[in-house]
Parts: C-alpha cells; sequence; structure tokens
C-alpha cells in the first residue's frame, strides 16, 4: 500500500549550518554548496573549521541526515542523503546548507532521491534579490511524494538504487584511476622527457640496447631551445599548437532543435569525459564529433579547468554547443589523448588563463591565443605510440560512461514505479513470477550488465 507523504509533516528538526572560521587543517570538516551536486556529497570540496570555535551540538551533520543547498540562484536547491560519513572526522555545514531530519532513514533517503528528480523545479522556489535568493522552506515542505508505507519496503527500494549508484560510482574510480594513468605517462613523456627511445634512435647513436629505455633519464641528448627557453630533446623540435591541433574547425549557425547538445554544465571539472545532453532547443554555435577535446573559455569555468572529450555520440550524430568553448581536433583526428592531457596540463592552462580579456566578471580566452601556444613537437612516431598506449585507457572510459549513462537511465526511469508501487522490489524467497513491468526492469538490467554486450564489459 501506498501514500502521499508531505516532506513538512515528516520533518522532525530543521536549521542551519554555522559561520565558519576556516583554518588549514583540522577535525571538523565543513561542507559548503560545491559539496553537494548530483545527489551526492564530495568530501573532497569541504573546508575545515576551527574547534575553539564553539557549535550547537545540533549542526553536527548525521546520517539519515537530508541536506539541501538554500541560497543562490542555480546552486539552490540541489541535494544530498548522508548515507555515510567520514571517519575520525566531525561534519557541520556552513550556513548556506539546511539540513532536515526526517522522521525515518529510509524515507529521507527515498525523498533524496525524489527531490533530486525534481532539482531543476525546486530551484524556482526562491526569495529575495537575484543572485543571493534563498530557497522558499513553506514551498519545499509542501511538497507531497507517493511512497509505499510500510518501512521495509522502503527500505528495499533504497537499497536496491543504492546497488546502481554503487556500480557508478566504481565505474567512476575506474575512470579516475584511468585518467591517472594517462596524465602520468603524459608527465613522463612530454614535460620529464622520459619517453621510450626508439629502435631509429637507438641506431643513430649506434647502440640498440638502449631501445625502450627513457630518454632523459639514460643520457639521451637534450639541446636548448632559444625559441622554447628550455632544453627538449634532439631530434624535437619548436612549434606552435596549431601545428598538430586544429581550433574551432567548425563553427556551426544552425539553429533548431538538435538530437545532442553539450552544455557547460556537462564539462567535468575532474574528469575527461563530457556527458551527452540531448533534444535541446539550439541556438547557434559550435559543432562537435567524437574524438574533439572541447576548452570552456569563460571565468570562472577555465580557472575551474572545466574540459571534456566528445566521445558519447552515436553513429550519424553531430554534437552542438555554445560559443563558449574552444574545440581543440588533432589535425590527422588521432591526436585525442595528447590533446586531453595537454588541455589539462598545468602550463597550458595558465597561459590560457593569462590570454583572458574583458570584465572581471566574464573574461574570455580566444581560441588564437591557445593556437599560438608555444610547445615541443616530438617525431610523430612518439605521438602515435602515445596515442596507442593511451588510446585503450580512453576507450575503456567511454564504455564505462557509456554504462553509467545507460545505468543512471534505468535508475530515472524505475525511481516513480518503483516509489508509487507500479514496480516492487522482490525480497528472498518472494514468489519471482512478479508483473510485466518487473520482468521488464529485469532484462533491462540483464543488458546493461550483460558481459561483452552493447555497453561492454563491467
Amino acid at each position: 500500500m501506498n501514500k502521499w507523504f508531505r516532506i513538512g509533516d515528516e520533518v522532525n528538526e530543521s536549521l542551519k549550518g554555522i559561520t565558519p572560521l576556516y583554518i588549514d587543517n583540522s577535525d571538523v570538516l565543513v561542507l559548503n554548496q560545491k559539496c553537494i551536486r548530483n545527489n551526492k556529497i564530495d568530501y573532497n570540496l569541504a573546508r575545515y573549521h576551527n574547534p575553539n570555535r564553539k557549535f550547537n551540538d545540533s549542526k553536527i551533520v548525521r546520517e539519515g541526515d537530508l541536506l539541501l543547498n538554500s541560497t543562490g540562484q542555480g546552486t539552490a536547491g540541489r541535494c544530498a542523503f548522508v548515507r555515510n560519513l567520514p571517519k575520525n572526522k566531525t561534519v557541520i555545514t556552513d550556513s548556506h546548507i539546511l539540513i532536515l531530519r526526517i522522521s525515518d532513514y529510509y524515507l529521507s533517503e527515498c525523498f533524496s532521491y525524489l527531490l533530486y528528480k525534481e532539482e531543476p523545479f525546486i530551484q524556482s522556489f526562491m526569495d529575495g534579490s537575484t543572485g543571493q535568493g534563498e530557497l522558499d522552506k513553506l514551498r519545499l515542505f509542501n511538497i507531497e511524494f507517493k511512497l509505499p508505507t510500510k518501512p521495509e519496503k522502503r527500505e528495499s527500494i533504497c537499497n536496491f538504487l543504492h546497488c546502481i549508484n554503487d556500480k557508478i560510482e566504481i565505474n567512476n574510480k575506474i575512470n579516475q584511476e584511468l585518467e591517472a594513468m594517462a596524465k602520468t605517462l603524459y608527465d613522463y613523456w612530454f614535460v620529464q622527457f622520459d619517453f621510450p627511445i626508439s629502435e631509429k634512435y637507438a641506431k643513430q647513436i649506434g647502440d640498440l640496447s638502449m631501445k625502450g629505455k627513457p630518454y632523459r633519464s639514460s643520457g639521451g641528448r637534450m639541446v636548448y631551445n632559444e625559441q622554447l627557453k628550455r632544453e627538449i630533446p634532439e631530434e624535437w623540435e619548436d612549434g606552435l599548437a596549431k601545428d598538430i591541433f586544429q581550433f574551432n574547425p567548425t563553427l556551426s549557425i544552425k539553429k533548431g532543435n538538435v538530437s545532442s547538445y553539450i552544455d557547460m554544465n556537462s564539462l567535468p571539472v575532474n574528469g575527461f569525459m563530457t556527458k551527452q545532453v540531448r533534444k535541446k532547443e539550439f541556438a547557434g554555435g559550435m559543432k562537435f564529433q567524437n574524438n574533439d577535446v572541447v576548452i570552456a573559455r569563460i571565468t570562472p569555468c577555465l580557472e575551474n579547468g572545466k574540459t571534456g572529450l566528445i566521445s558519447l555520440l552515436e553513429d550519424e550524430e553531430v554534437g552542438f554547443g555554445s560559443t563558449e568553448f574552444i574545440v581543440i581536433r588533432g589535425v590527422d583526428s588521432t591526436l585525442k589523448s595528447f590533446a586531453c592531457c595537454l588541455s589539462r596540463s598545468e602550463k597550458f592552462r595558465k597561459h590560457a588563463i593569462s590570454k583572458m580579456t574583458g570584465t572581471s566578471g566574464r573574461k574570455r580566452v580566444k581560441a588564437e591565443a591557445l593556437e599560438n601556444y608555444k610547445i615541443p613537437i616530438p617525431p610523430k612516431e612518439v605521438l602515435q605510440e602515445f596515442e596507442n598506449m593511451t588510446s585503450l585507457y580512453f576507450d575503456k572510459m567511454t564504455i564505462h560512461t557509456k554504462q553509467n549513462q545507460k545505468l543512471s537511465e534505468l535508475r530515472d526511469w524505475l525511481l516513480p514505479m518503483l516509489m508509487n508501487g507500479q514496480v516492487r522490489v522482490a525480497h528472498p524467497g518472494e514468489d519471482r513470477d512478479l508483473n510485466e513491468e518487473y520482468k521488464q526492469v529485469e532484462e533491462q538490467l540483464g543488458m546493461v550488465a550483460e558481459k561483452g554486450g552493447k555497453y561492454g564489459k563491467g
């Protein structure tokens, strides 16, 4: 049996966080608005509070709490459920986060899933000035959701959805490791110049035993380059980024509905893959294709390192986005790995930021400024070998990202049916002859999880 639950009727306690006194490190973590995104809490973005400034124990975040950003256009309404807390840390929030303590743990988690699904609508619940509006708590508390009345059914739903989220998180962690491997290899080869010595160079110096050894640390000859003001390997040349990359190769002025649109919020701060946003009204701008690297060209997105690799477009599909992107494409369309790593390198980003022009609020960098970025250009065989080694990483990352996309779609499709009772989660020992909707769910899950299937190995 299901019934309507009004959020305000289930809230035992509602309170704001504190005004923190920040220090470099302590045992007290302070969550801020940046920490809450995509229905998750990123504790890595938290700051530290001076424990000498006391606060009420009621402000300490507990497992089962529901957190909502309460101020700011575009940030207010973002929510997350506190399922786990960091060990050996006291966690509090700043005054821009609302803490809701709900009467039941799994009811609170159900509310979190449902509020996240309605996040764009809730972000309209604003009072006050445009920039610093406050979330209207009365309107929030009047929201109702239809949910199972039995606590054990709510628990089963949450645990089932959490399994899907766990798989998504595992894929994300694998992708992070793959990204780190690609970045490390880039640093060794193109910053420290410890790329493997080729057979051609080994023959040139008359010592075949040098083949495959790291160039610089094995005594490879370095020469000072006047243009770059640094030493580079003997066979390398100085050049500009435009010598190996195209910048903004296509500019589309097409308008209307498009099947695939990438917006600025889709660009990851930490990560290479770019989420695909479908079916959006398009007013003209950039046109993308798979293996393009896109960089945010405006403040503060550029400073925050927002870049992405386009890799999720289906056959015959074209991506579009605003002119606030700069597109980087290899001249021979095979340098996606190098372009990704270069765009995220510290020197390249510092160069881009130094070339920004305009008012302080909306500074931009031009594609021409990035085209003329000076770089040491290795022989083609070095670039190709780097692509050969790292393409496997990026291909696996694409498989995991596509799988996550399908899992997210499945979770969002299941959510309302689970909550209103159209589909139920079977318990051990129950009759497995469930209704047609549940059978369809099993088929969908099987398709996503199938080894070697459409979405690759898990």
